[in-house]
């Protein structure tokens, strides 16, 4: 049976990756030791280094493997890129930043930099697969560039909405599409909106 589908391996991956989460609510990351983990995972060291090799790699995976994990469930159902699919994403990253900072407040600032890295690698990817499969006539480098400006703006927009606050979620992605919407349009010598 394959290490990875035994369910006694996931059962104790996710206890380890549970711990973490477990401590981080109740003190800094950089605070939290291997022996920590262990202890409120009821696991022994070795256990801890078979699946991970060291606490950064566990907040790597755990944040990539169940946060992403929430977001990309919920928007993959959309079988096209279109202003639902847009704006359910950015609902879903507010959702998830929201949720962790309610959570962890103490660990949140610390994982920001990790977290932003796994949502922009993780809906990149995913705008990559459903650009690779819709628009096989358009040059790799294109496809590459939309998959990138689509992640990265969703992202940054929701922590601008975030943080600045002034707009509810639901008013600001309204007024990100039609920004997208109508478009930009660039010469040589200025820009413009259309």
């Amino acid at each position: 049976m394959d290490k990875q589908m035994d369910p006694r391996v996931l059962r104790t991956r996710k206890l380890i990756m549970d711990a973490l989460i477990g401590l981080s609510m109740k003190k800094e990351f950089k605070d939290i030791t291997i022996k920590d983990i262990t202890t409120a995972a009821t696991v022994n060291r070795a256990t801890f280094y078979y699946h991970f090799i060291d606490k950064y790699d566990l907040l790597e995976k755990a944040l990539s493997e169940n946060v992403m994990r929430e977001v990309i469930q919920e928007v993959s159902t959309h079988e096209v890129i279109n202003e639902d699919t847009i704006e359910a994403i950015f609902l879903s990253i507010i959702k998830f930043q929201t949720s962790l900072r309610n959570q962890c407040q103490r660990s949140y600032e610390a994982f920001t930099p990790q977290i932003e890295r796994i949502f922009k690698k993780e809906l990149q990817a995913f705008f990559l697969k459903w650009a690779q499969d819709k628009c096989s006539n358009h040059e790799k480098i294109e496809v590459e560039a939309t998959a990138v400006m689509l992640s990265w703006t969703l992202y940054g927009a929701a922590m601008d909405c975030m943080q600045n606050q002034t707009t509810k979620p639901e008013g600001y992605v309204k007024q990100l599409m039609k920004f997208l919407k109508n478009g930009i349009n660039m010469d040589k010598e200025n820009v413009t909106l259309l």
